[in-house]
């Protein structure tokens, strides 16, 4: 099952959510040339960091790392890779509960 996680449209955020029943943090930013940037943390734990955001393309990949189920992102309008602006809307950041 798919869930869409609420973002703003700013290209600098950090914000708190749970996803598959673990509290996360989920920091995303962009920089000016090479793209959009995540780093996600459960429990204050570092799990992925500096993975760079690709459309359709998963996050953390890796269930040895110890998150249940996984990130991408999904073009609405199109197959771009996200970027600031149209985060949110255009580009919807999607859990993947596996």
């Amino acid at each position: 099952m798919t869930q869409i996680v609420p973002i703003t449209d700013q290209p600098n955020q950090t914000f708190n959510v749970t996803l598959g029943g673990q509290p996360c943090t989920i920091k995303l930013y962009q920089t000016a040339t090479q793209g959009l940037f995540c780093d996600l943390y459960v429990n204050n734990t570092l799990i992925i960091g500096g993975v760079i955001c690709e459309n359709l393309n998963r996050i953390v990949r890796s269930a040895y790392l110890g998150f249940v189920g996984d990130l991408f992102w999904n073009d609405t309008q199109g197959s771009s890779d996200p970027s600031y602006p149209g985060l949110g809307t255009r580009y919807q950041f999607c859990y993947l509960n596996q």
